[in-house]
């Protein structure tokens, strides 16, 4: 059998026509037609509950992979990779075994049989595959300045006054040096323990109180 009747014929036309539709969506995105940035990333507890119909469905997609193992890329990826593999074993599975099967309804029937043992021992690679990649699309969220409002801190400077201050906060294990202000007269000298009250973003300046002080 040429490559092209392998290639064009049932089972193996399936994942064929599903990998050249991939190809061209690659290609439209390398070319900046398609925005890599929109790509749903396979994490589970993130379903909208108001998400349309075509949502939904996108969403479930998107849990199925994550459940064996695809998640932590963008649906691209995963999907890529499934079609990839699976389009492989079946090709290979076609090429020597399908081909000595006598007539064409069992080679229909087989091929059927055939594309799902191809698919399914396709999970199993794909999420190896992915596995080392996840580490690229993780994403950092940066702490907003007010989302320090709250938190304890330890003055550094000898006095905290309207105009001047510092002082040392712990956020997520890192140590941050942030320019704080406190009404006078305070009892706030170098190594007092302070609260943050709230963020003044025209001075850029977090408001601070000691801790022993009433609010």
């Amino acid at each position: 059998m040429s490559t092209w009747q392998l290639l064009s014929s049932f089972p193996t036309a399936v994942p064929t026509v599903v990998l050249a539709i991939l190809l061209i969506y690659w290609l439209l995105s390398i070319i900046g037609l398609v925005d890599l940035g929109d790509n749903l990333e396979l994490e589970l507890g993130h379903h909208d509950l108001h998400a349309g119909h075509h949502d939904t469905d996108v969403h479930a997609l998107a849990g199925y992979l994550v459940a064996m193992g695809l998640g932590g890329v963008p649906l691209s990826i995963a999907v890529t990779a499934l079609t990839f593999f699976t389009w492989m074993f079946t090709a290979l599975l076609h090429e020597y075994l399908l081909v000595w099967v006598p007539t064409m309804l069992l080679q229909m029937l087989l091929g059927a049989g055939v594309l799902l043992v191809a698919a399914a021992l396709s999970i199993p690679v794909s999420a190896q595959l992915i596995k080392p990649l996840r580490g690229l699309f993780v994403k950092h969220h940066a702490r907003s300045n007010s989302s320090l409002v709250g938190l304890s801190c330890r003055i550094v400077t000898q006095s905290v006054d309207e105009k001047f201050g510092r002082a040392e906060v712990r956020d997520s294990g890192a140590s941050l040096n942030i320019r704080v202000w406190a009404q006078t007269p305070n009892a706030l000298t170098k190594n007092s323990d302070a609260v943050i009250l709230a963020y003044d973003e025209a001075r850029q300046q977090y408001e601070v109180q000691a801790v022993a002080e009433k609010f």
